[in-house]
Parts: structure tokens; sequence; C-alpha cells
């Protein structure tokens, strides 16, 4: 496995939280460890769905899927992620609402 540069962990760890699904996935680990289908149900998306946002969380290297028998247990890649994204709550931004008019569409805020 390749070791990114930081400017490239940041895009990916910005990536990763770009997606709301992928976001609450990612809080929702930072307590503790779960099976897909607790995730599934309790972030309220389909298995499929899920499953494709563990892939992206996996190869970006924040999650880490870990074989449990015949199931797979997820949890996040290094403890220091949940101590970022804690940071990241503890935010408190001052948004400006007319800077960015089209904050529906994307690409803006």
């Amino acid at each position: 496995m390749e070791t990114v540069l930081h400017r490239d962990a940041l895009a990916r760890f910005g990536h990763a939280l770009s997606d709301p699904t992928r976001t609450q996935i990612l809080l929702s680990l930072r307590t503790a460890p779960s099976y897909p289908s607790e995730l599934a149900d309790r972030i309220g998306v389909s298995r499929q769905i899920l499953s494709n946002h563990l892939a992206c969380l996996r190869g970006c290297g924040l999650v880490v899927a870990v074989a449990e028998g015949r199931r797979s247990r997820y949890e996040l890649a290094d403890r220091r992620i949940a101590h970022a994204l804690d940071d990241l709550l503890g935010l408190v931004l001052a948004v400006d609402p007319a800077c960015c008019a089209d904050a529906g569409t994307e690409g803006c805020c």
C-alpha cells in the first residue's frame, strides 16, 4: 500500500465528508465498531448503498473491515480519525449566506 502526501490524505478525508451518508458512517464508527447491517439500519439506507460507501471509505483509508467468522465488523482505520471528527464537530463556523447563493447546487457549500 502506498502512503499518500498530506495534501492527498486531506483531500480524501474531505471527499469522504462531502457525502452525508459517508459522514454518518464515520460519525457512527467514531464511538464504536459496527456491522454493515447495523449501520444500514441506524443510518436508514439500503445495505447496497451502505456497501458502496464503505468501499469508498476503505479506499480512502478511513475504515477497515475486521473479519469475524463469516461476518465483517467495520471500524475506523486509526483512532485519531475519531479525535479529528470530534474536533471538527466542535468548530463553529461563521457562514455568510450571501457568499454562496447557489448552495443547493453541486460545487458550492
